[in-house]
């Protein structure tokens, strides 16, 4: 995937570009970034990935607000897709992106041909306070005393399947690496202090799908199972796959996604994607 930027009124915006076709526009979770979709790009050629490093993450401008929730990177989002004139495309989110995602569609129905919602992360917001507490503090403050190498040793193998590939782990490892504390702290109170129930709290009116990864112990399949039943969406689980399923499984990724993007009927006209 080839690395751009796009300078936006808030400042640059650094993101990974691959394939052309049909829009597929793809949010990473709070340990990871850009370049963690890059196993994805030699099973999708025929679409137009466009792999976003959230605000706060590598070399993106961090949000204003310290204490953002996930309509605060929802307007980051929108900022970024008018930059690059995209008309409709499918919006996926994994984890934390999927709550970004899931703003993002209650903000802008109009702009989403397809929703994906992979390994969601649910959020904390309704938790008890010390629940939250912790939640927020857990990660950032982890890293700070440990350094990037060793908590990003420690962590990595969590986030993918048992017995994962020496490969796969030094992936995850060096995403890892790559964050940035005030970036990773901004993420982690939104994950302590929102929900994705609050942005999912009507049916969608448009085509979506929820996948998970059959090991998956960060976001276990019961809760995105519930989440698929609740939305009357289908769902798909990823077998042999962790918390990280599309970089345990991009073959079987890029299939799900495939299949759903088809299904929908996707048209390029004139360098845009249509419905």
């Amino acid at each position: 995937m080839q690395i751009k930027h796009l300078q936006l009124s808030a400042g640059p915006l650094y993101y990974r570009e691959s394939g052309r076709g049909p829009a597929l526009v793809l949010l990473h979770g709070i340990s990871s970034g850009a370049a963690s979709w890059e196993p994805l790009a030699a099973h999708l050629p025929d679409y137009r990935l466009l792999a976003w490093d959230a605000p706060g993450y590598g070399q993106s401008q961090p949000l204003a607000n310290p204490c953002p929730n996930a309509a605060d990177y929802v307007q980051r989002l929108e900022d970024w897709r008018q930059a690059l004139d995209l008309e409709s495309f499918v919006l996926v989110g994994h984890s934390l992106g999927a709550m970004v995602a899931a703003a993002y569609w209650r903000a802008y129905p109009e702009r989403l041909a397809g929703l994906v919602l992979a390994s969601p992360a649910a959020g904390y917001q309704y938790a008890a306070q010390e629940k939250r507490a912790t939640v927020y503090r857990s990660r950032f403050t982890q890293l700070q005393d440990m350094g990037h190498e060793t908590y990003a040793a420690a962590r990595a193998p969590h986030l993918l399947r048992r017995n994962a590939s020496t490969e796969d782990i030094a992936q995850v490892q060096a995403g890892i690496e790559r964050l940035n504390i005030d970036g990773f702290r901004q993420a982690s109170w939104m994950l302590a202090e929102d929900a994705i129930a609050n942005y999912l709290n009507t049916s969608l009116v448009l085509p979506g799908l929820v996948l998970c990864g059959g090991e998956d112990s960060i976001t276990p399949p019961k809760g995105a199972r519930e989440l698929a039943q609740h939305l009357s969406l289908p769902y798909r689980e990823i077998r042999g796959a962790g918390h990280a399923c599309y970089i345990d499984a991009p073959l079987a990724f890029a299939a799900a996604l495939r299949g759903f993007a088809t299904r929908e009927k996707f048209a390029t006209v004139n360098g845009r994607t249509s419905v």
